[in-house]
């Protein structure tokens, strides 16, 4: 049962429980957990007001020209290990390009005839057609953002999330990258076909009525520099790919005959290894040698590196496989440039996590260097600035918390689930990123570099 909205769910028959027993045992248990949240929210709101009135530091106000203003920042509620999908819904909230296509979408109502503007528990066998990634999506960032000193509970998202991605049904903890990944995969897909009878380019055209002021985040939103991007997505280029949408040029060379191939992968985001000398480091302060940085796992990344005897590379003009070399390169960068650490590693017996500390710029990280053919780049387009990064705090995968700092109008905020606070940049470069979210500086902007 989910203790925030009290439907239940039948791991074997793979549903929401909509009937009740004969004694309406499961009502009964639904009313205890509703009082014992009413007892507990009533010490908590004594407790909280015995804080606030101890301490010189609201941390839901702040001083702003002389006048005390509140942070506007709403929290998520948690429905049950869900802080995986709280962090990500939260970093993608203050992407301003990307969050401002989903916020001035048309709404699409859902449900409609004898249910409409009913509150029942939640079933989903309402088939697919009454179910939409994007509007659910949608309604939750409009949401953010709006001053609520209450906390949104995403469940419609959630549900939506359950029925279309089957991986993340349960209440166990997920990993968030691989969330994030479902996530824009699914949008992407949903964009494309249309949703719920609103076709895309209805939705273009909806858009293109909007005024002028409401829609300075669209400028450009589906231009796209690469065609080798749309057809590997095999259709048209969405918000998703004009965002996140890179393009990485992959080098083999056989070690024999000297053979090179090519071919182009787009990419949504990318993922570093952490250098294996910087693996035993486990915090900034220790001295036992340079402390890992960013720009080590871009190099480690895309360094020239000599395959394995498992990941023989089948050579066409040898006619076998053969021992080979590889690189990277990027041919094309990002809008909003994802970089995921890859610190959860298997062993023979269980998953590790690699727990080093990386150095992060907050501002003008320099990817020209990486770049396929960097002199065709402007002096100011490869340098990208920090939108948000997203923390696993714990030892493992299938445990621990996820949080996520993020950047709104000048201010850096800590979310962790319903608790939002202010922080400052001091406090964001010591966080142990998983996922960081950078986003690429307009050419107006300063030239700070990495």
């Amino acid at each position: 049962m989910d203790c925030s909205s009290y439907s239940t769910y039948c791991y074997r028959c793979d549903d929401f429980v909509v009937n009740d027993t004969k004694l309406g045992l499961v009502q009964k248990v639904r009313e205890h957990l509703q009082n014992l949240e009413n007892s507990a929210f009533t010490a908590d709101r004594h407790r909280k007001r015995k804080l606030l009135e101890n301490s010189s530091l609201n941390t839901k106000l702040l001083k702003v020209n002389g006048s005390t203003t509140g942070i506007c920042a709403t929290g998520l509620r948690n429905l049950g290990n869900t802080c995986f999908m709280n962090a990500i819904l939260q970093s993608l909230s203050n992407i301003e390009q990307f969050c401002c296509y989903f916020k001035e979408l048309p709404a699409v109502e859902l449900r409609n005839g004898k249910t409409a503007g009913r509150r029942t528990y939640h079933t989903r066998s309402q088939g697919d057609n009454n179910v939409s990634l994007v509007e659910e999506f949608r309604k939750t960032l409009c949401a953010l953002w709006q001053g609520s000193q209450t906390a949104f509970s995403p469940e419609s998202l959630f549900y939506v999330v359950w029925k279309i991605m089957p991986n993340f049904r349960g209440y166990q903890q997920q990993d968030a990258h691989e969330f994030m990944r479902y996530l824009l995969d699914h949008l992407h897909l949903e964009l494309q076909g249309g949703f719920n009878g609103v076709s895309r380019s209805a939705i273009l055209q909806e858009n293109s009525a909007l005024s002028g002021s409401n829609k300075c985040c669209m400028k450009g939103i589906y231009k796209t520099n690469s065609l080798e991007t749309e057809r590997k997505e095999n259709g048209a280029s969405t918000v998703v790919t004009a965002i996140f949408g890179g393009i990485l040029q992959n080098e083999v060379n056989c070690l024999i005959c000297g053979t090179e191939s090519r071919k182009f992968d787009p990419f949504l985001d990318l993922s570093l290894d952490i250098p294996s000398q910087f693996r035993n480091k486990r915090s900034k302060n220790q001295e036992n040698g340079p402390v890992c940085s960013l720009r080590d796992c871009l190099r480690s990344f895309t360094d020239l590196e000599e395959l394995d005897e498992t990941e023989l590379y089948m050579c066409h003009k040898c006619k076998k496989k053969q021992k080979s070399t590889k690189k990277f390169w990027i041919q094309k960068l990002p809008k909003v440039l994802c970089l995921h650490l890859k610190r959860f590693h298997w062993t023979a017996y269980l998953r590790n996590k690699v727990d080093t500390y990386v150095e992060f710029p907050l501002r003008g990280l320099d990817m020209k260097c990486y770049l396929l053919e960097p002199e065709n780049s402007g002096p100011e387009s490869c340098l990208y600035d920090l939108a948000a990064v997203v923390v696993h705090h714990g030892s493992g995968v299938g445990s621990g918390h996820y949080t996520a700092y993020a950047t709104h109008e000048g201010r850096w905020f800590h979310f962790n689930d319903s608790t939002v606070t202010l922080t400052d940049e001091d406090t964001v470069v010591k966080a142990k990123a998983y996922i960081l979210f950078y986003v690429e500086r307009q050419a107006k902007a300063g030239s700070d570099k990495l």
